[in-house]
């Protein structure tokens, strides 16, 4: 009997986890390393060595792990963010901060330099996460339903929810590494969807994740999702990471350029 507890609460606190956090480990190692192959190599040198030991790629989900340490309870908020119509309001965010706001704040800090080491190490690492998470589509949420957190579903008949599904459950349904997905998405980009993610302001961003919405919330109405939900929307999935890599190459190139 004490196993059998000692297992269903491990399942549970498992599934807990995987849905507490964005984009999945997966998700964020995948969109640093197509970023990583993006970046110019004076600022590719430059970033490695301030993350050093760890790689762009791996790093992107310092900012989740962290959320064990109560130092660092003030950031918990700057995963997402309000919009409704792709509008950013600060009067509708929350008021320890959100990731609109903080990409932009801590982008300047970066570039104004003169940082302590250590300093700059975790605003580089929150940065690239937060540019990553912001384009998952239902990081820029509604206020509604905690960013479909609220929304319970099935997912090949396990349950979870929609955000834990566009966090990791479709990219995780793969069966393949970060650097295998990786590559197969950065065989996609074009000079021209580049140079199309490059031009888009934050504000563009915004208005990308709302216009996707209905796509996203597209569920049968017993809630249970397998294939066809897959087949239908996992393409939108693969989108947003390419479009995540191309900008957040673009900004850590202006920063460290």
């Amino acid at each position: 009997m004490t196993s059998r507890k000692t297992l269903i609460i491990t399942l549970f606190f498992s599934m807990f986890v995987s849905q507490a956090f964005a984009w999945g480990q997966l998700g964020h190692f995948l969109i640093g390393y197509m970023a990583e192959q993006q970046m110019k190599r004076s600022a590719r040198k430059k970033v490695e060595r301030i993350l050093y030991p760890v790689s762009i790629a791996r790093s992107g989900t310092w900012m989740d792990d962290i959320r064990s340490d109560r130092a660092f309870d003030y950031a918990n908020s700057w995963h997402y963010l309000n919009s409704k119509n792709g509008e950013y309001d600060p009067a509708t965010q929350e008021k320890t901060g959100d990731a609109y706001e903080s990409i932009q704040r801590i982008k300047a800090e970066l570039k104004a330099g003169n940082l302590d080491p250590k300093k700059e190490a975790e605003l580089l690492k929150m940065l690239i996460h937060m540019v990553e998470d912001i384009h998952q589509p239902l990081h820029v949420g509604t206020g509604d339903d905690r960013g479909g957190n609220d929304v319970k579903i099935e997912f090949f008949g396990q349950p979870t929810n929609l955000h834990a599904l566009w966090d990791s459950g479709m990219i995780d349904r793969q069966g393949m590494s970060y650097t295998e997905i990786g590559d197969e998405l950065y065989r996609r980009l074009t000079p021209d969807l580049k140079t199309k993610y490059q031009s888009a302001t934050m504000q563009d961003w915004l208005k990308e994740a709302v216009d996707v919405r209905p796509r996203v919330y597209d569920l049968p109405e017993n809630k249970k999702l397998s294939y066809g939900y897959m087949y239908n929307h996992y393409s939108l999935a693969e989108e947003r990471m390419i479009a995540a890599s191309v900008r957040l190459a673009q900004i850590l190139n202006e920063i460290y350029g």
